[in-house]
Parts: structure tokens; sequence; C-alpha cells
């Protein structure tokens, strides 16, 4: 029996990296490519793997492209999975996710970083709540529409439960997704630009909606707008994440963040 989850990758113009994670997907019940008129052959390669692809158009408007899929397109299954196109899954997260309990309204995934081909078993990895019941889990409504930096889709923040959910509980899976952002630099780079003005200009506003996680709201508030950010980063990636075992590619990852912190502050 396949897994009953429905996977949706979101797309614009990822044909150096949409087959890999496809082809990581083989055993899941439901998978869908929802793109975003790629102009290069993310759709094609979509259509070799019967995977759609349904073409978004933004409208300018909310809900915006991930909150649109799950009011409008009919998935088969109520958990569903929002993977990244630079985003592999693995053999341990596939067991893991196929003896699941499914008692939680949505589960954190973590993302470990791939640099030359070599998956970082230690310090910095990036987790959200990608898996998700969509009775009661939904990406909030914010004042951003006329800000800077982000667009058709939701910016860089957790979806919440729904009023319907409230009272449960969310979940932390224990094995990560690879994650090949480091590959393309440059669409890295440009990418975090612009999630760092739209930050900018939503602390400005006091518009940030709050973190699913209290003790992550408290590390957003508390840590990363501070000049304490860099020892703190570094003191979790090397120490606690033991990122000193492999010093050159958790570096790289680690100047990038600094980076992308500095230049989204007010």
């Amino acid at each position: 029996m396949k897994i009953p989850i429905s996977f949706v990758i979101v797309t614009k113009n990822e044909e150096k990296n949409l087959a890999r994670c496809l082809n990581s997907l083989e055993g899941f019940d439901d998978v869908l490519v929802v793109d975003s008129n790629s102009d290069d052959g993310t759709k094609d390669i979509a259509k070799s793997f019967n995977v759609g692809p349904i073409n978004y158009i933004w409208n300018g408007q909310y809900p915006k492209k991930r909150q649109w899929i799950l009011d409008n397109i009919s998935l088969k299954h109520e958990y569903v999975f929002f993977i990244d196109a630079d985003e592999e899954m693995t053999p341990a997260l596939r067991d893991e996710l196929s003896n699941l309990k499914w008692d939680k309204a949505g589960y954190f995934v973590r993302g470990a970083y791939v640099v030359d081909g070599k998956v970082l078993k230690y310090g910095l990895q990036n987790n959200k709540l990608c898996l998700i019941d969509k009775r009661y889990i939904e990406f909030p409504v914010v004042d951003d529409l006329d800000i800077e930096g982000m667009g058709e889709i939701e910016g860089h923040y957790q979806p919440i439960l729904k009023r319907g959910g409230a009272g449960m509980k969310l979940g932390q899976l224990k094995h990560p997704l690879n994650h090949y952002a480091m590959d393309d630099m440059e669409r890295w780079k440009t990418r975090h630009e612009g999630y760092a003005k739209w930050q900018a200009g939503m602390a400005k506003r006091g518009g940030m909606p709050k973190d699913p996680i209290k003790f992550r709201q408290f590390l957003k508030e508390k840590i990363i707008n501070s000049a304490a950010l860099p020892m703190a980063l570094k003191f979790y990636c090397w120490v606690l994440k033991c990122g000193f075992l492999d010093v050159k590619n958790n570096k790289i990852i680690i100047d990038e963040k600094l980076k992308y912190y500095s230049s989204k502050r007010p």
C-alpha cells in the first residue's frame, strides 16, 4: 500500500531540482506540482511524472499560493506535505512517515543541508511546519500586500492552527529531508534578499505572525533581532549541533545566514 499523504510541490523555474525531488517520492499515494508559469523545463518534467502541473496565476490578493491550493484543489488526503523542489525525501524519513501515528495537527520537518554533494549530519538545519492536517492548519492572512520582497507565496513564517484546531498539538519528525539550497548560491541569495526586505517591512509594521511554538517565538523576539545573534547562532551550530565536526561546510551556511539576518532588520 502506498503511504496516504498528499505531497504538493510549488514551482517556478525548477527544472534543475524537480526530477530529483519527484524521484524521491516513489511510494507515496498522491503527488502534485502546482506551477507559476515556468518558462524552463519544469512543466515538461512534471508531465513526464504524470503529476500535473496545475497552473497558478496569482491575483494579487489572499489567499496566496499554498492556502489557495488547500482551498481549491481536491487533494486525496487530509495530511498534506509541502515539499520544495530543492528538497529530497530520504529512506529514513519515508519509513518514519509510513509508521506515523497521525495524532497531531501537523509536524515540523528538518532539512539537512547538502553542500558539494555531501549531506551535513552536523550543524545548522532548517525546521518548518510542512506536514499538516489541512482540517486544522492554515496559512494566516497578513498585512503585506504593499510590502516589498514577497509576492504570490506566503512569507517566511509558519502556518498556524485554525480555530477548530485550538488545543491540538504539533509534532516533530525525527528524520530530515535533504535540502539542496546551496547548489545555486546566487538564487539562494536573491530569494533571501526578498525574504529580508519583506521581514524588515513586516517588523516595522508590527505585522509578523507569531510562531506556533512559544519557545521559537521567544527566540525570534529576543535573539534573532539582537546584537547577540552571531554569537548565539555560532554557539548553537558549533556546540549544540556539533558543527565543529564539519567546520568548512557549516561555515558556509552560517556566513550566509548571518548576512540574511543582518539585512532583514528594520
